[in-house]
């Protein structure tokens, strides 16, 4: 019997711009650079690497990601680079400037097209709102022959308006149409409905690709791009972790997995490779300061984790009794490799290729020189432990100073003390030594006073990657600095202070938080000296 005909949905990753947008989110250029190349390999269908009329710096990490990521490479196909413009003339001329460097380049603009959006936000008749999609829309098909339009908040937009306005753009030589639930209202009957509505009521539709982009302020953000998607659209707009503003937004590996766990029902599938998801998971995790919560569908810490002895019992017999989807396929590994103190490069090399690191042979030496260090604290260590020394190693290999020692004093006997000594840009060694409320505090001050920057903590996570009392600890930081450049707003075209998330690992959590803080005080020095 032959297999169903199975549709291909695009994935239009968008990390790298709407996922940008949640507060602390900020990522350097390198960083994005890093993100887009683990998402080429992931098999995303497009990228939008950023919204270029915001800074000259995300025109040129767009501009980067379009040359380095946009072109094929190693016999692939290379991913469609796009970039965020509003309709307006300057936007858009970025937008061709950062992203015509890609074999495959598009431009992505966008209208609000709800009744309070244009009564309040834009000002504007619908009339008005027709003519600038017609010319806006237009010019940038003049540059570029890929060209996508959103009208904004099209959840609570008049679908006969909406057809009228999709009509212009498809006239105007739009060939993707993304519908956007900009603020997460819709329920996923209306949404389903109304994009069943938007391919029976809009002439020219037929030769145009539906796109649907949720957000997830009531939960429904993955359910609502699969009701859309069942109803017709082939291209489903998400980013990793659900990153974005306010609640985020759809959840790249939940679309992607339940199409591929569903795929007989559906008779949908993706190109995305679900075995490195986990892996893309947490260095978006890990550039952003977000961490992902245990219970996160898919890639959080306990998506395949049993700890009920029902469960247990369940799993010994038959794996499928609870779970249904290997954790292999998503880039868990099913078992761990004990590693130890008596374990050697070689042991150590393998067991990184195997999880996905292929280093060269002086990060290795690097790298096992500090997991001797650990493996001397702990008994084993598992893959979750070398996963964050990798992390950790990459943030050492960025920074600007390097945290070489720390040495703290704490408990009800006296003030806690800590004494840090950094090396800066210039190679020259730096001691001091501050009291404050508990020794991370302490720890903090006496980085700033050598640091001299003016930033104020806004967040501070810790959670054990491994278990038992001897596990390595994880510290996620935010700052957030006056001084530092504003960033723009691609929705409201508004500016905010600028935050920076920083990321540090230790079996010391204190020396973790040392480590995060100061991650986040040289991302922000490196952006603030271009």
């Amino acid at each position: 019997m032959d297999e169903p005909e199975i549709d291909v949905v695009r994935i239009f990753d968008t990390t790298l711009r709407d996922g940008e947008q949640s507060p602390g989110a900020t990522m350097t250029t390198p960083e994005k650079l890093d993100i887009a190349k683990l998402l080429a390999r992931l098999g995303v269908d497009v990228i939008e690497a950023g919204f270029p009329a915001a800074s000259p710096d995300d025109l040129e990490a767009v501009r980067r990601i379009a040359v380095e990521v946009g072109n094929a490479a190693d016999g692939k196909p290379a991913p469609i680079i796009c970039g965020l413009a509003r309709t307006v003339k300057n936007d858009i001329d970025k937008a061709w400037e950062a992203v015509r460097g890609a074999a495959r380049p598009r431009i992505h603009t966008f209208l609000a097209t709800s009744d309070i959006h244009m009564r309040y936000k834009l000002k504007m008749e619908r009339h008005e709102v027709l003519d600038k999609v017609a010319a806006m829309v237009s010019y940038a098909h003049s540059l570029c022959d890929d060209i996508e339009f959103s009208p904004e908040d099209a959840g609570r937009s008049d679908p006969e308006f909406l057809y009228q306005v999709l009509e212009t753009a498809i006239r105007a030589g739009a060939k993707t149409l993304n519908i956007p639930d900009t603020v997460g209202y819709t329920m996923p009957e209306e949404f389903g409905a109304l994009i069943r509505g938007i391919l029976q009521n809009t002439p020219g539709i037929e030769n145009c690709i539906v796109s649907v982009h949720c957000h997830n302020d009531l939960g429904l953000a993955t359910a609502n791009t699969l009701a859309g998607i069942r109803a017709g659209a082939r291209q489903a707009e998400v980013t990793i972790n659900g990153i974005g503003e306010r609640a985020g937004n759809t959840a790249l590996e939940e679309v992607v997995m339940a199409l591929k766990t569903r795929r007989e029902s559906l008779k949908l599938d993706t190109n995305v490779d679900s075995t490195q998801l986990v892996r893309v998971s947490k260095q978006v995790s890990n550039y952003t300061g977000i961490s992902v919560q245990p219970n996160k569908a898919i890639v959080g810490a306990n998506a395949f984790a049993h700890e009920a002895g029902i469960h247990q019992d369940g799993m010994l017999k038959n794996q499928q009794t609870y779970e249904i989807m290997r954790p292999e396929m998503v880039g868990f590994s099913k078992t761990n490799f004990v590693l130890g103190k008596h374990s050697g490069r070689h042991a150590l090399r393998e067991r990184l290729v195997e999880i996905g690191y292929d280093l060269d042979e002086t990060a290795v030496n690097k790298l096992f020189e500090r997991f001797k260090e650990m493996a001397d604290k702990k008994q084993t260590v598992t893959d979750a432990d070398l996963e964050a020394l990798v992390s950790d190693e990459i943030y050492l290999a960025k920074n600007t100073y390097l945290l070489e020692g720390l040495q703290v004093a704490c408990g009800t006997m006296g003030l806690p003390t800590a004494t840090v000594r950094l090396t800066d840009p210039n190679g020259e060694r730096h001691v001091h030594a501050a009291v404050g409320t508990g020794p991370v505090d302490a720890a903090f001050k006496a980085i700033d006073a050598i640091v001299r920057s003016n930033s104020h903590l806004t967040e501070f996570v810790i959670h054990a990657i491994t278990e038992g009392v001897d596990a390595l600890g994880e510290v996620s930081v935010r700052i957030e600095s006056a001084g530092s450049p504003a960033v723009m707003d691609a929705q409201k075209g508004s500016t905010s202070p600028r935050t920076f998330g920083g990321y540090g690992a230790d079996t010391d959590i204190v020396v973790a938080s040392a480590k995060a803080y100061l991650s986040a005080l040289n991302k922000k020095i490196e952006i603030q000296a271009r």
